[in-house]
């Protein structure tokens, strides 16, 4: 149905990741627990990354471990290298995501390589993911402006989501991480990306720093994509991008889609509920 919206939530990954007080394992999974109620496809439940580079989620076997997966469910994992999937492989996620960015300077200090020498890491992480039969999604960071780079040019994101759909990606989440991506951007990034592939293998994830997010959706939305990243509560940021308040709120991507007569499929006063979890984790590091 062209009028479903998928949202993928984000908030137990890219919500915690940046939260200096760290979350029990037990508070990460009753609070997944919770957003599996919701009516979520797909939850990003954690990343199989190096603990000294983000030891907030240094728990993550433990957290796949000792989640209840609900059926019709996917938990979902961003896995960095060949060992993050060989770890993931392990905790037997349902999908994997790998990363890169449209900004050289960004990719260097969030993966500590060059963009090119990222696509090339992926390729034997994308073999493992066939023969495992494990869906693989990319992201592009920094799709509209680095903060080290300032302007990032649209045809090069277009070109690198083209590499990540041609290796086998079955969606690439095109990222604002800055959240200073406005409206006229998002059209121009969206317009280069669609010369390679449709919509449909297109995703949106708005960092809401300016609030500029939902007025990128709205030009996603015009332009035939279907699929946005978002974290209750408005959870998250990146550790590389200063000044990144965090993820656009699921409550606010879910209202205004429904407002346009969209459909999601979720329980909105679920979803709310869970947005105060998240404020409260965040608050005082508990979730109760």
């Amino acid at each position: 149905m062209d009028n479903l919206i998928n949202i993928f939530e984000m908030s137990p990954r890219d919500g915690l990741q940046n939260e200096k007080n760290f979350i029990s394992t037990n508070d990460k999974i009753k609070f997944i627990n919770k957003l599996s109620f919701c009516g979520f496809k797909k939850i990003e439940t954690s990343s199989f990354v190096s603990p000294k580079w983000v030891p907030q989620l240094s728990d993550a076997r433990d957290v796949f471990r000792g989640i209840s997966r609900m059926k019709g469910v996917k938990y979902t994992a961003l896995t960095p290298n060949e060992k993050g999937f060989d770890n993931a492989v392990i905790a037997k996620v349902d999908e994997v995501a790998i990363f890169t960015a449209a900004s050289e300077t960004f990719n260097k200090k969030n993966t500590n390589c060059d963009i090119q020498t990222s696509l090339r890491r992926f390729k034997p992480i994308m073999n493992k993911a066939k023969k495992n039969k494990l869906p693989v999604r990319g992201y592009i960071s920094c799709v509209s402006h680095c903060p080290y780079e300032n302007y990032v040019d649209p045809k090069k994101v277009a070109l690198i989501a083209n590499e990540l759909i041609k290796m086998g990606c079955y969606e690439v989440s095109l990222g604002d991480t800055t959240g200073k991506g406005n409206a006229e951007q998002t059209f121009k990034v969206i317009k280069e990306c669609l010369h390679f592939t449709s919509p449909k293998n297109l995703a949106g994830h708005f960092h809401d720093t300016y609030q500029n997010a939902l007025d990128n959706i709205k030009v996603c939305l015009e332009n035939g994509m279907r699929t946005f990243d978002s974290s209750v509560g408005g959870l998250g940021g990146c550790p590389y991008s200063p000044g990144a308040k965090g993820n656009i709120a699921t409550e606010k991507v879910n209202k205004l889609v429904l407002s346009m007569g969209y459909k999601t499929n979720l329980d909105s006063s679920k979803i709310n509920e869970c947005g105060d979890i998240a404020k409260k984790l965040k608050t005082t590091g508990s979730y109760s």
